[in-house]
């Protein structure tokens, strides 16, 4: 189960509950795989819904590796996502929102 307060999101990879976060050291390699000045730039795509499913890609990859689970690129590119490319969209934003901000209440 997520803990929002600690920045968790679920996302349900080939039928399996996962933990995504994103971690001092997620983000860095976020920034290093997009290869972004900065990070404003992608909350700014997010935002404005200029985001690329590359962006996406990336933000699952760092949050299931910050959230403890070592997998690479192309293992997710495989993968299914419960929900699809929307659910999988939206799991992205919510995670990049909560690495930033403390939830809100209930």
């Amino acid at each position: 189960m997520e803990n929002p307060w600690r920045g968790e999101v679920e996302i349900v990879i080939d039928g399996e509950a996962r933990r995504m976060r994103l971690t001092l050291g997620a983000l860095a390699e976020l920034e290093a795989t997009l290869g972004a000045d900065s990070l404003v730039a992608l909350v700014e795509r997010f935002e404005t819904s200029r985001f690329a499913s590359r962006d996406v890609l990336a933000l699952i990859v760092a949050g299931l590796r910050g959230g403890g689970w070592d997998i690479r690129p192309d293992a997710i590119a495989r993968a299914t996502i419960e929900g699809g490319p929307l659910a999988a969209a939206e799991a992205a934003a919510q995670l990049l929102a909560r690495a930033f901000a403390a939830p809100g209440p209930a």
